[in-house]
């Protein structure tokens, strides 16, 4: 399998926008997971797109080192009308919507694993869409960026191609250091 982004793109760069066809969207957030676990990172997934629980059933089934993936969920509360019971791998967050909550997230688990190379993986900037305006979605991804980068930490925003309107593509490949358009 091609490698979506090479190692030596992972030390020299910090801030990828990844565009995966649509139905290759799972297989891609896999890819890069791996990816990133190969390449001694720990790996922070922000979902709103799959439910935790479906990715780490599928983290697990890929043979992926689940003590290095922790994660944001903003779609299982949402899904379920609830907080789910607390999870030691998982921070939920109420809702999509809530930019604050993800943002505390983001940083509570930076700030847990001091000293490690970490990536944040947001899965899917398309599906936060659904969500939120492209205004408000673009403000917040770069506020990530921005804090990605000031404490030395690396970042994948993963997107359906052809998926994003293109005055915030625009924008999101300003907020990066590359574009990669992949297929698995």
């Amino acid at each position: 399998m091609t490698r979506l982004i090479s190692e030596a793109e992972l030390g020299s760069k910090q801030l990828f926008l990844v565009l995966s066809p649509p139905d290759q969207l799972r297989e891609q957030n896999l890819a890069l997971t791996g990816e990133l676990l190969a390449a001694g990172y720990r790996v922070c997934v922000i979902t709103t797109n799959y439910p935790y629980r479906v990715l780490l059933r599928l983290y697990a089934s890929a043979g992926l080192d689940l003590d290095r993936i922790d994660f944001i969920d903003a779609i299982t509360p949402y899904a379920l009308g609830a907080m789910p019971p607390p999870d030691s791998r998982c921070r939920f967050i109420q809702s999509p919507t809530d930019l604050t909550g993800i943002g505390i997230g983001v940083t509570e688990l930076l700030a847990a694993h001091p000293g490690e190379q970490t990536c944040i993986l947001i899965d899917s900037v398309s599906t936060m869409l659904i969500y939120l305006s492209p205004t408000s979605l673009s403000k917040f991804i770069h506020f990530v960026a921005n804090r990605l980068r000031l404490l030395d930490h690396s970042g994948i925003f993963l997107a359906v191609e052809r998926g994003l309107d293109p005055m915030l593509l625009t924008q999101l490949v300003t907020f990066v250091d590359a574009t990669i358009e992949g297929q698995v």
